[in-house]
């Protein structure tokens, strides 16, 4: 198959439009068209059918597509990996994370990435997915459980404990619990047990919520708990690194904690040269070593 034809029938299927197609290869309308049908021809098959609204994907077609999907985020892996200089960190880094570690956690340590590297984008997902490295959904992902897919280089970063947590405003109006038994006489900010969260924090939940607690905020991700735990709505379920970072938080029942909770670096085995995966590996364990001594000076003290 003429790879040519490939590349434009990749951005038709992407566009579902031969006009949005060709204005992003340059191409008039009409050029895009005769390249699509001898495509067809050539593979003796209809790729596209033709609908008022667009052009959707015949069955034959959408199994072209997958292959050239699969072929374009290669080549976007190799192209990134011909990028990548060897005294220099530039280009963009797709890193993907849960949104509460993402927001509460890493973004506001960016900042001296960049210092060091001004010339590095970031795009950072966030999300609870847990997105496909290998297909290039990603490049690097740090997660709060080892990653099952093949072919990735793998970093335990560090392990934490979902803690229950109140504002200073909070404790001062409502008291603090002495016993677990005595959370039923507050209200209880978590995530539901059946959203997607880490199997130890879900563990933790219901094991409060069989203290027949009347009062509940469900928040899907870490993130909204937070917000509310620290605007004084009640006794928030978060994970422990928060404590270094949020200013005003009065951990509650210190001996009432999940299981470990380990937090993993990943990336692609093909992507192991990446000087952008490098600066971001150590810019991470740097910034890890240092949160693990502060609280070891905290628990000495």
């Amino acid at each position: 198959m003429d790879w040519d034809k490939l590349r434009i029938f990749h951005a038709v299927a992407d566009a579902g439009s031969l006009t949005h197609a060709g204005d992003s290869l340059h191409l008039s309308q009409s050029a895009v068209s005769r390249q699509i049908r001898a495509l067809e021809e050539s593979l003796n098959t209809t790729l596209f059918h033709r609908h008022a609204r667009g052009l959707i994907l015949t069955e034959q077609g959408e199994l072209l597509f997958d292959a050239t999907s699969a072929m374009a985020k290669r080549l976007d892996t190799a192209s990134a990996r011909i990028r990548d200089s060897e005294e220099e960190v530039f280009g963009t880094l797709k890193v993907t994370s849960t949104t509460g570690f993402g927001t509460m956690w890493l973004a506001p340590r960016l900042s001296k990435l960049y210092e060091k590297y001004p010339d590095l984008t970031i795009d950072l997902m966030l999300e609870e997915r847990v997105l496909d490295l290998p297909m290039r959904e990603a490049d690097v992902a740090i997660r709060m459980k080892e990653p099952s897919q093949a072919d990735l280089i793998r970093k335990r970063l560090m392990n934490i404990r979902m803690r229950l947590y109140a504002s200073e405003g909070y404790v001062e109006a409502h008291g603090l619990p002495e016993r677990i038994e005595d959370v039923s006489g507050h209200r209880l900010i978590c995530q539901n047990v059946s959203a997607p969260q880490v199997s130890a924090g879900g563990a933790l939940i219901q094991r409060l919520l069989a203290h027949e607690i009347p009062s509940l905020l469900y928040v899907n991700n870490y993130f909204g708990v937070m917000q509310a735990v620290i605007n004084h709505v009640g006794i928030g379920v978060l994970p422990d690194y928060l404590t270094d970072d949020v200013p005003n938080l009065v951990q509650v029942l210190p001996d009432v904690s999940s299981a470990e909770v380990p937090v993993f670096l990943a990336y692609p085995e093909e992507l192991r040269q990446s000087k952008r995966i490098a600066a971001f590996r150590d810019f991470v364990t740097e910034e890890i070593m240092a949160y693990r001594k502060r609280q070891l000076d905290e628990n000495v003290a």
